[in-house]
């Protein structure tokens, strides 16, 4: 009888069956490639999702952000954006904007209007807000490296390093939420407020942190040895990263594929859609998505 058990067993095995469980559904339809939606743009980057699927992303080096709907179109949302890069909405329905041009983060409302909200560390410039995250309690972390821009007056940084940054809900100003990175870049957070996660471009790794409920960062882990522009998580905690083409990674660190794309570079990437089970990808002169088996967190 133990014999016929081990030997139904190892049968289920070879079957991609464990434990009587099937074998989980791919995370895509690996047959599938992302589509081209349109290849217009100088650089794109820093996309966002609203609550109806919609897509916002920018187009820095042509200071404009760019709307893609859940159904389809493509149109010009807002022209002269403090050439803003990375985007993320705040718990007032707001698009969040690292405008650096003056290296500021920048608020705004759905009509178009915009609100300074940050403008410097402790009196000095940022280097350059690049992308963001805000918590479930309505804190916003984001990531601050220096990339010389050649519409700057200035040659150097006013700070001494490249950091993460938290401002608190509800705060005028910035506190550090983490300095021991290279170059901090790629920035995402769990919808449970538990865990952020921070890519460091400059030394090619990604870490995740324990998010306390003061706002504090502890237990930072070297959880991926790749750096990442961008990054998203789906509803499965699998964590997308960017560069060359999009890598998935499991919540233990471990790769799960790649998705090549037909760009000199990926930037970033997140889930759209009605369903947000679409992802969305800004690879350098090109927008493009790819249905996906599971949906954004």
């Amino acid at each position: 009888m133990i014999k016929r058990i081990y030997f139904i067993i190892s049968c289920l095995t070879l079957l991609g069956v464990s434990a009587g469980k099937a074998q989980q559904k791919p995370l895509y339809d690996t047959t599938q490639k992302p589509v081209l939606v349109s290849r217009q743009f100088e650089f794109t980057e820093g996309p966002a999702t609203d609550k109806n699927g919609d897509v916002y992303f920018t187009d820095q080096p042509n200071d404009k952000i760019w709307k893609y709907s859940a159904d389809g179109k493509l149109t010009v949302y807002m022209d002269k954006t403090g050439r803003s890069n990375g985007l993320f909405f705040d718990k007032k329905g707001r698009l969040l904007a690292c405008a650096d041009e003056k290296n500021e983060l920048w608020a705004i409302d759905k009509k178009g209007n915009h609100e300074v909200i940050l403008s410097n560390f402790n009196g000095k410039r940022f280097n350059g807000p690049n992308d963001g995250w805000v918590a479930p309690n309505g804190d916003i972390y984001f990531t601050d490296p220096y990339y010389q821009r050649n519409y700057w007056q200035h040659t150097s940084s006013e700070l001494d390093g490249q950091k993460l940054y938290l401002v608190k809900k509800g705060a005028k100003q910035a506190v550090i939420a983490n300095d021991q990175f290279k170059q901090p870049n790629g920035i995402v957070g769990t919808t449970d407020g538990k865990f952020l996660y921070v890519a460091d471009i400059g030394d090619n790794k990604t870490y995740r942190f324990n998010i306390e409920k003061d706002g504090t960062l502890t237990n930072r882990v070297l959880l991926i040895k790749q750096g990442s522009d961008g990054m998203t998580l789906d509803d499965q905690g699998n964590i997308y990263l960017t560069g060359k083409g999009v890598t998935a990674y499991n919540p233990q660190g471990e790769k799960l594929f790649n998705i090549p794309i037909p760009e000199q570079w990926t930037g970033n990437v997140c889930f759209a859609g009605k369903n947000r089970d679409v992802l969305f990808i800004t690879a350098s002169k090109g927008i493009y998505t790819l249905k996906m088996n599971v949906k954004g967190q």
